[in-house]
């Protein structure tokens, strides 16, 4: 599969569309929100029923550099909203970890967790990381990179400072502090291969424009004007939530807004047939499992899948902190039949 330079940005925009959602519900502007796409019918009836729900939140690298196919979900971010709690958990899920992909297919599909998306669009996604965290996920939300690029003009660019010259696209942003527009700030926000620091570089430079675009979108200029940013963000936002349950979720889980914790999965580098990826050690896997499934109210339950069964054919792998090797030829061909979560 060819591999392509991609933004990570969805908790950026999880966290701009958070803002903006608890700004809209203040000025009961729901119409605002008739310009995403979303579905003609319910996927799920937990927002209905004002209980505790999951999304899976997906950035794809479409929407910008006349990217239109269908794109690979560079940015993989699971949701669980309880409106009991008042607590929202957003968990990152590394783009290269190993998983399976969760098709139709007679034999397992074992690659990068992000190739889901491209293979089944949202779907398969969503079954894909149901399956590698062991939870139920109800909804889905896809965002494409051109919806930073609107945010950023929206708000008349933000002031960023760095100490290593960013070079990507077309746009150079040299050392130093700089008033970036929509373009730059994208190119800015998506370099990682030349960052000494890797993806960890490109995520602080994230933080660093997420923080500007949520304090300017409070001040009263642009709150105002938020309808109007929201037509502009419709055409990058498609998702399987119905319009009526957007207009709930802004009623009646605003208040979980309050309450953001954000975590992340960390994975080891493994090489596999010639390429990178992450690997998620199972207690991680089980940890992240444990703590979604208690937002949305329900047990713990011991992850028993492809990811937990190839862990434990390559002990000699965790056991040994220098290794990159890690073996999938154990693999068999059959599904694990435990679909309940």
């Amino acid at each position: 599969m060819k591999a392509k330079k991609v933004i990570g940005y969805v908790a950026t925009m999880v966290l701009v569309l958070s803002v903006i959602g608890v700004l809209v519900f203040k000025f009961y502007e729901y119409k605002a929100f008739k310009t995403i796409k979303t579905s003609t019918s319910s996927v799920s009836n937990k927002i209905n029923q004002q209980k505790p729900f999951s999304v899976l939140l997906l950035g794809v690298d479409t929407g910008s550099d006349g990217r239109i196919d269908r794109g690979l979900s560079d940015s993989m971010m699971v949701a669980t909203l309880n409106p009991r709690t008042k607590q929202t958990l957003l968990y990152s899920v590394p783009r290269d970890s190993l998983a399976e992909i969760k098709t139709n297919h007679a034999k397992k599909d074992v690659q990068k967790i992000n190739a889901a998306y491209e293979i089944g669009k949202a779907p398969v996604a969503k079954k894909t990381v149901s399956a590698f965290l062991g939870m139920p996920l109800d909804y889905s939300v896809t965002i494409d990179m051109g919806a930073l690029k609107e945010l950023v003009d929206f708000v008349g660019g933000v002031t960023v400072k760095t100490d290593i010259v960013v070079s990507f696209d077309g746009q150079t942003i040299p050392k130093g502090t700089h008033h970036l527009n929509g373009e730059k700030a994208l190119a800015y926000t998506r370099m990682r291969y030349q960052d000494p620091r890797g993806d960890y570089g490109r995520q602080l430079r994230q933080q660093e424009v997420l923080m500007q675009l949520v304090h300017k979108l409070q001040s009263p200029q642009y709150m105002f004007r938020i309808p109007t940013l929201m037509n502009k963000l419709g055409s990058h936002i498609s998702t399987d939530l119905t319009t009526q349950q957007i207009e709930k979720l802004i009623s009646h889980y605003h208040q979980c807004t309050k309450h953001v914790v954000t975590k992340q999965l960390v994975g080891r580098e493994a090489w596999i047939n010639g390429s990178s990826y992450q690997v998620i050690d199972t207690a991680n896997l089980q940890s992240a499992s444990d703590q979604l499934r208690k937002n949305l109210g329900l047990t713990s339950k011991k992850l028993h899948n492809t990811e937990t069964k190839l862990n434990e054919l390559n002990t000699d792998f965790f056991s040994n902190p220098n290794s990159t090797t890690y073996n999938t030829a154990g693999l068999d061909t059959t599904y694990y039949t435990d679909n309940t979560y």
